[in-house]
């Protein structure tokens, strides 16, 4: 593939990172580059060099999409941006490959098929429905439904890392259920499906193995960091936030349905053997 003919969208975030450390042929942006939620700025974009797009920008502050302010820049980056990279995919014949999430779902049964109807509980999970939706009629189009994403950023493994650097046994959620996905992954599902021309639709994409509450991924992470003296103490959803009543609902059941990605050539392995590796490398660092 020709990555000089790649555009990477939302270059700075975890998923961007690792877009552009796979392809580094490719132009990446970010909003001060390219404000995507700008529909003049991206009509009047050079699209001449650009024959796929990796959209990996999305407003993912799930909790901060509850206030007014956060409710307008999620849609705005999630629902309006889309319809414009999707109005220039159509006008410039151009593949998209866009980021979903298991969000989209309301979580009550799992796992989640690609044909699930969209039911989310919360603002993000909302527009990013509403982008999903947009993709979809964009003839040469990827969607790549994800969950828990992890990579080279703020994110659980890292933040989980840091308590117990600070001797802290924590309080975890025990009831959402489902897989980390690291960003590698997600990567090679994307090269798989450029590379052998995969028909174009929606593909669950996560790690493989069995599904984990995020109490359980914290056990494994400190089992990884050799921390066997720490203690993780379940607790709900519920109680996690019930100091928080503004906090967004989250679906308890987030596992995805691998079949059709793996089906497609795509074999991601297990979460819990690569969660060994992150912790490895952040601990090298």
């Amino acid at each position: 593939m020709d990555d000089t003919r790649f555009l990477i969208i939302g270059s700075h975030g975890q998923l961007g990172r690792a877009l552009a450390k796979r392809w580094p042929g490719a132009a990446a942006v970010d909003r001060d580059e390219l404000d995507i939620g700008d529909a003049q700025a991206v009509e009047a974009y050079d699209w001449s060099g650009v024959k796929v797009v990796l959209n990996a920008a999305a407003y993912t502050n799930v909790d901060g999409a509850e206030t007014p302010e956060g409710r307008l820049d999620a849609w705005r980056v999630n629902a309006t941006a889309v319809a414009n990279l999707a109005r220039a995919a159509v006008a410039h014949d151009l593949v998209l490959v866009h980021v979903s999430t298991d969000y989209v779902f309301d979580g009550k049964r799992a796992p989640h098929s690609e044909t699930e109807g969209f039911a989310p509980l919360g603002v993000y999970g909302q527009s990013k429905a509403a982008g999903d939706a947009v993709v979809s009629v964009v003839p040469k189009h990827y969607i790549l439904r994800t969950s828990w994403v992890i990579g080279d950023g703020a994110n659980f493994v890292r933040t989980m890392m840091n308590l117990a650097a600070k001797n802290i046994s924590p309080k975890v959620v025990g009831d959402q259920i489902g897989r980390l996905t690291f960003t590698n992954v997600l990567v090679d599902a994307m090269e798989l499906l450029l590379k052998t021309g995969a028909a174009y639709g929606t593909y669950n994409v996560s790690n493989d193995g069995d599904s984990a509450s995020w109490a359980e991924i914290t056990r494994a992470i400190f089992a990884a960091l050799g921390r066997k003296e720490l203690t993780v103490t379940d607790i709900t959803t519920a109680e996690y936030f019930k100091d928080r009543p503004q906090a967004a609902p989250r679906p308890l059941h987030s596992e995805l349905d691998l079949t059709k990605i793996k089906a497609a050539g795509c074999k991601p392995a297990d979460w819990r053997a690569e969660l060994k590796q992150y912790v490895a490398q952040e601990e090298a660092k």
